[in-house]
């Protein structure tokens, strides 16, 4: 037995006992990945020596394996935090480069950027607010607008889900007003000012409507609607003009019956003009909007308005940002719009044991991990992300502390080795 078998050992159970302790300290930090010391035995062969014995010299720490595992995932009051449920990490902008965690608590700073306790950026995909689409597969720094608010849309469609009551006789006399059978809503200019636009609908005939967007008496229809014997819409005419009555009489001869003509039937969907009443308005003329009247039925039940919608909003405030399970960033304004502003990146790695540590939680891609694949999260391989949550460290702090317990009497049991060949070297010293 030599001094250098138990010096070896307490090496090793001092770095043991070092790893450990560094995992217990952090078994509160959000996303710690705990590690582990792992050894090799010494040989007197492996160093050299002219031994056929391979006589075994003491220990070597072989390396301090991460264990990627999954922490639990725990909810939190924070739309912004997000936990990864699977594989994958978040990409982060850091001041020397790309790194990797999987921390994500994160939050909006004062330029509305996106990013981590540690201010780092998070990255991710730009997506156009109106469709939903990524404008780019290229990472970028996510932003959203805290310092002012989104501009105005206006309105440039709508959509009506009505029902006409079958039962009107369109020769009772008299007739029911206009009003009876109509609705409005609010449309948006491009500045945002809200204006009214109505619809009127009157029957003119067995399962044929006319649709007027004013109550006045001399008003013009904009469009007919015909239904088939089930009510179904079978098609939108749009207004043509007026044409000659009944009695063959043109429109402006004595005894002349107003009679209004349509084009023949094409689509489901009117175009009307809106006028604004925002007197700031740069360009103060009406413009169309087009309305889908493919959800108008003709039913024998009341007249109903089940939906009225339109795609214009005024200016507005973010409010709050949530995060889909694919990682998308569903930002909430003060208008009442909730629209995709952005998609939290993921990374991932044909080798994790191979990333290296980088402080602050973060991780950085080595040769040995290989480089980054990036991808959103529920695709492929990934993970999927859960919004306000948090990945609580993967430390398991009964078995950490029974480690450390192991690693202590280990540390023990290699200086009682050196104690030994103290009282040994001292035998033979004091020999006489």
């Amino acid at each position: 037995m030599g001094f250098h078998h138990g010096l070896s050992g307490l090496n090793g159970a001092s770095k043991n006992l070092d790893v450990i302790g560094h995992n217990i300290a952090n078994s509160n930090t959000v996303g710690f990945k705990n590690s582990r010391a792992e050894f090799n035995e010494m040989v007197a062969s492996a160093m050299g020596a002219a031994s056929t014995n391979n006589t075994g010299i003491g220990v070597s720490v072989a390396a301090i394996s991460q264990q990627f595992s999954q922490g639990v995932i725990t909810p939190s009051a924070n739309g912004l935090d997000m936990a990864i449920n699977g594989d994958g990490f978040f990409v982060v902008q850091t001041g020397t480069g790309t790194a990797y965690t999987r921390n994500g608590a994160f939050q909006l700073n004062k330029s509305g950027e996106l990013v981590s306790v540690n201010g780092d950026k998070v990255q991710g995909y730009a997506i156009d607010p109106n469709t939903g689409v990524r404008t780019s597969v290229a990472l970028t720094n996510l932003v959203f607008p805290t310092g002012a608010p989104i501009a105005a849309k206006q309105t440039d469609n709508v959509k009506a889900v009505i029902n006409l009551d079958a039962r009107v006789d369109q020769t009772a006399t008299p007739a029911p007003a206009r009003a009876t059978y109509g609705t409005s809503l609010e449309v948006f200019d491009e500045q945002g000012m809200a204006t009214p636009l109505a619809m009127y609908f009157e029957k003119t005939a067995g399962n044929t409507w006319t649709v007027y967007d004013s109550l006045d008496p001399a008003a013009k229809p904009i469009g007919q609607l015909t239904f088939d014997s089930t009510g179904k819409l079978q098609g939108v005419s749009t207004y043509a003009g007026l044409g000659t009555d009944a009695n063959g009489v043109a429109p402006g001869d004595p005894g002349y019956i107003d009679t209004h003509t349509f084009n023949a039937p094409a689509g489901t969907t009117l175009t009307t003009e809106v006028q604004t009443t925002n007197p700031n308005n740069p360009n103060p003329g009406p413009w169309n909007v087009s309305i889908d009247l493919s959800g108008v039925s003709q039913l024998g039940s009341a007249f109903s308005v089940a939906r009225l919608t339109q795609d214009g909003y005024a200016s507005g405030e973010l409010t709050s940002v949530n995060v889909g399970s694919d990682g998308t960033l569903m930002a909430t304004y003060s208008n009442g719009i909730t629209r995709p502003e952005a998609q939290i990146a993921l990374a991932k790695f044909t080798n994790t044991q191979g990333l290296q540590p980088d402080g602050n939680n973060n991780w950085v891609a080595s040769s040995d991990s290989g480089p980054a694949i990036y991808g959103a999260a529920g695709s492929g391989s990934f993970g999927t992300i859960q919004g306000s949550a948090l990945e609580e460290s993967n430390v398991d702090l009964t078995a950490q502390l029974v480690g450390m317990m192991t690693a202590q009497r280990a540390y023990q049991a290699n200086a009682q080795t050196i104690k030994t060949q103290d009282q040994i070297f001292s035998t033979l010293v004091n020999l006489r």
